[in-house]
């Protein structure tokens, strides 16, 4: 009767990270999406701390770091009149390798497992895609455009149109829609978005340039970065892509050819190059009104909008993705009972309006600096030298909101969740700084053991029991209540005091997505009812 368990919609990085989840848990699914094939085209261009970890867990960050930018280059980000000429500001953030010998070398809680890792979506669409196809579960069907929907009790009933033009039906136990900001899943739904849209109507252009990136710095020019915001009337930004050969710019003009005449004023001197593409964007701070209906999801631009100031489209829409995916295959396995997939929306929603509001807070500290541009900024006088300086001095505070969201990236914590243990309180959310907890509903933070172990890596695919410090506080009666249930199940050993002084508690359960659901001193006494609760019963 049914051809899958799970049809997702949409093949972008959301919709693939998600069905790789799924078919790595064994879920048979189908993944559809109406382009023929990954598109050439410039959209996100990097995968927060958080989310490699997420790939880490995939098997997937070795595979990302290979495939993306060189572990060498530096990230800093510039204010310029043009990339020729001496910078107004240079922001100096760590290359890849940097961090990670950073994160090597920490002996906290403070910091990630995996570094960021600047990678274009359309070198990251095709790996995800070929991990994706290399699942015996999964069903990846390019050239098929999905059309509605119906749903019943039983599961939902897709309409498509295939690769040849012939309309068809897929059965499936659940539908997610992961098919963007337009998407068509939503509005069978008849889901609303809500917020601020079209904020600002820019072009976009990707231009390949062999020579560029060699170039820098050019004369006394500002030395190599990601970002290049131009202080100009027209919003000018020059993002370098993975490759280093490859540049997208944003700009606010009138026609499209005007791009090339924008990329040729940002860099400011003769350079060879091929203006590959042109479209128009939209900045839109908008979230869904609900996240689902029924057996039917929604994630990541589905779901949630924002302006790539602090880079939490993508990345959110990953979070939602692993939020789903284990929860989907719990429910499917039968031992996820009806609070596990009503906990998705209660969870993700409150991430995505935290993090559209994080995007909000960035780019009015964007528009802030922006606003200080006078057009006697490249005067040789007295006045243009005060148009500059303070230009430079707003930027250096207003433009540090949108590159540093640790807080946002890291810190996130779901609160109310019906499959989460309640503890009154809890510490502030904040989008800049992050500070490590235990709380329930965090994520649980990284420490290096002294074998040289991630305590990360030691959760596993099911629900996870650590055993801090020694304390030796039974355990059997948890591991009893959840083999009743026929729950994954495992309890790890963690001797070391200096772990157990930095979680600490003596008893920490982690679900499969890294959230802490419980923590305690003793063991519970009411084990069952524990085991009942984080798996929704």
């Amino acid at each position: 009767m049914y051809e899958a368990d799970v049809v997702i919609v949409g093949a972008g990085p959301v919709g693939l990270t998600l069905a790789i989840d799924l078919g790595q848990r064994g879920v048979r699914c189908i993944l559809l999406e109406k382009k023929e094939s990954p598109e050439f085209l410039p959209k996100m261009e990097r995968c927060n701390a958080r989310t490699m970890e997420i790939f880490r867990r995939m098997g997937l960050a070795k595979k990302i770091r290979a495939a993306g930018l060189d572990a060498s280059v530096p990230m800093d980000v510039y204010v310029v009149l043009s990339m020729s000429e001496p910078p107004l500001l240079r922001l100096p953030y760590a290359s890849v390798s940097l961090a990670q010998e950073e994160i090597a070398r920490s002996k906290d809680a403070a910091l990630p497992l995996e570094a960021y890792q600047l990678i274009s979506q359309y070198t990251l669409e095709p790996l995800l895609k070929s991990v994706a196809e290399a699942l015996p579960t999964v069903s990846v069907r390019y050239g098929c455009e999905f059309l509605s929907l119906e749903q019943d009790a039983h599961g939902v009933t897709a309409k498509i149109v295939d690769g040849k033009g012939g309309l068809g039906e897929i059965r499936a136990k659940f539908l997610v829609g992961c098919d963007g900001g337009g998407s068509p899943v939503r509005k069978q739904l008849g889901i609303k978005l809500r917020g601020e849209g079209n904020l600002l109507h820019l072009r976009q252009a990707l231009y390949s340039s062999q020579t560029l990136y060699d170039r820098i710095p050019i004369g006394d020019g500002p030395g190599r970065g990601r970002h290049f915001h131009v202080a100009d009337g027209q919003a000018t930004f020059l993002i370098m892509q993975d490759s280093t050969r490859h540049w997208t710019l944003h700009a606010v003009v009138e026609r499209d050819e005007d791009m090339a005449e924008q990329f040729e004023k940002a860099v400011g001197a003769p350079v060879d190059y091929t203006m590959l593409y042109v479209g128009q964007w939209k900045q839109n701070l908008l979230l869904a009104d609900h996240y689902g209906v029924g057996r039917v999801f929604l994630a990541g631009d589905a779901a949630h909008l924002v302006i790539p100031t602090g880079g939490l489209g993508m990345n959110t829409g990953v979070g939602d993705a692993v939020d789903l995916g284990w929860k989907l295959a719990a429910v499917l396995e039968g031992w996820g009972g009806p609070n596990l997939l009503r906990s998705y929306e209660i969870e993700r929603r409150q991430i995505g309006d935290r993090n559209v509001g994080a995007s909000r807070y960035a780019s009015l500290g964007r528009r802030k600096w922006r606003a200080q541009y006078r057009p006697d900024i490249r005067d040789a006088t007295p006045q243009g030298q005060a148009t500059r300086d303070n230009l430079r001095s707003v930027a250096d505070v207003e433009q540090r909101k949108t590159n540093e969201m640790i807080g946002a990236e890291l810190g996130y914590r779901y609160v109310g969740s019906p499959v989460i243990t309640d503890e009154p309180g809890g510490p502030e959310h904040l989008f800049r700084e992050y500070h490590p907890t235990t709380w329930p509903g965090a994520r649980l933070p990284h420490i290096w053991l002294d074998n040289g172990a991630a305590v990360q890596d030691l959760i596993g695919n099911g629900y996870t029991l650590l055993r801090l410090g020694g304390a030796g506080a039974d355990s059997g009666g948890l591991a009893q209540a959840f083999a009743a249930r026929g729950v994954p199940f495992a309890a790890v050993d963690i001797a070391e005091p200096r772990a157990r002084d930095i979680y600490g508690y003596d008893l920490i359960l982690v679900r499969p997505d890294m959230h802490v659901v419980w923590r305690g001193r003793q063991a519970p006494e009411d084990a069952d009812g524990l085991a009942a609760m984080v798996t929704g019963h």
